[in-house]
């Protein structure tokens, strides 16, 4: 090609680019974008909402299916067990006033244990002759179907909401909390079937280790469906102390660590629990800390903080990383293997931070589903 060619080409682009069509091409676009671009935003993220409120809506349903289903294969389930399950989706629980807040743990702890009492009589009704491990399980999954269909609800109002409105603003912290919403809602529903067959959950890692240590000692009920037991190491006072298994339970720590307290006078706590681990760190990692070391709404930390502080006892924490799915399904084996390492460091700690003639309180904080009493 030569230098008229090209020369021809190059002013054949600029007259094109200068012509009324392709002024209306890079205009028009604008336009378009300027005055609807935040409803075609809206609209875009309006449908990827919608996909995962109808997968949350299958969680949903999904999960209470396979509650009555397990419910159904009991002989002696009640008729109106499938209107009792829908009743109780709809229980809420109202917290105490805390506009002064001087008091308001105990208030709390009461509304808390008032609902798990009657949550705890209205799954006995449902089915009659059930034990304990039976009971414990159903509540389980009672408590899944009832988190999953709230999700469902709140997530479905803020949506609807913010579209009856066309405000897209109103949708965009939606929009930025889902996946963390969806992880949970995921995580919930992959519970499901360990919790029907009784399997050991991630979280039941804490008093899988001090079931173990305890397992030559004679055990006795301290609290609500929690034992403690007693032995000896290096010439120290162990008192262990964990929820009742192998049902599903978490106990009751804050009052069981009040007791030992208040009747050992122990020199140390020590906390062993699951954690939830950050994006990046492996699985079934564990760390050594300070403090109380017991999720939940936060009345039994407020105990044994209480407690601990009155008696000026030092309180040390371990905790195995886990991710929420891990922590609520059944129980890997990258956790499962941290059992003895964890033993060893509870060990370990006792040695560094007493001496022969003290006593050590050891607690392991979680979910007793299929872990041995």
């Amino acid at each position: 090609m030569n230098f008229t060619e090209i020369f021809s080409t190059t002013s054949l682009f600029e007259g094109d680019s200068s012509s009324p069509i392709m002024w209306l091409v890079w205009i028009v676009p604008i336009v378009i974008f300027m005055f609807y671009g935040q409803r075609i935003q809206l609209q875009i993220t309006s449908n990827e909402i919608s996909k995962n409120i109808e997968k949350l809506q299958k969680y949903k349903d999904d999960s209470k299916k396979e509650l009555l289903d397990y419910l159904k294969k009991k002989s002696s389930v009640s008729a109106d067990a499938t209107k009792k399950v829908e009743r109780f989706l709809e229980y809420f629980t109202i917290m105490p006033v805390d506009i002064d807040p001087s008091g308001i743990i105990p208030k709390i702890r009461h509304i808390v244990r008032s609902r798990e009492d009657y949550t705890r009589l209205q799954v006995k009704s449902l089915s009659a002759n059930m034990d304990q491990l039976e009971q414990s399980k159903i509540q389980n999954l009672l408590e899944v179907v009832t988190s999953l269909h709230l999700l469902h609800k709140i997530v479905r109002h803020l949506y609807l909401t913010a579209k009856k409105q066309n405000n897209f603003p109103l949708i965009l912290p939606l929009q930025m909390m889902l996946p963390f919403i969806m992880e949970q809602a995921g995580a919930l529903k992959d519970a499901v079937p360990a919790l029907k067959q009784g399997q050991p959950l991630g979280d039941g890692i804490g008093p899988m280790v001090v079931g173990k240590m305890m397992l030559k000692t004679q055990k006795k009920i301290v609290a609500f469906e929690t034992v403690c037991g007693e032995a000896d190491f290096e010439q120290r006072r162990l008192y262990l102390l964990k929820a009742e298994g192998p049902a599903a339970t978490v106990g009751r720590p804050g009052d069981a660590v009040e007791i030992l307290v208040a009747e050992k006078k122990p020199n140390m706590i020590v906390m062993i629990d699951a954690a939830l681990k950050l994006e990046g760190e492996d699985s079934g990692l564990v760390a050594q800390g300070f403090g109380a070391a017991i999720g939940g709404i936060g009345t039994d930390r407020f105990q044994i903080e209480d407690v601990a502080t009155k008696n000026n006892i030092p309180v040390y924490a371990i905790v195995i990383k886990q991710s929420i799915k891990e922590a609520i399904t059944l129980m890997t084996k990258e956790v499962a293997d941290k059992a003895d390492e964890v033993e060893s460091q509870v060990k370990q700690m006792i040695l560094e931070n007493t001496t022969p003639g003290q006593s050590v309180l050891v607690v392991g904080v979680g979910n007793t589903l299929g872990v041995p009493q």
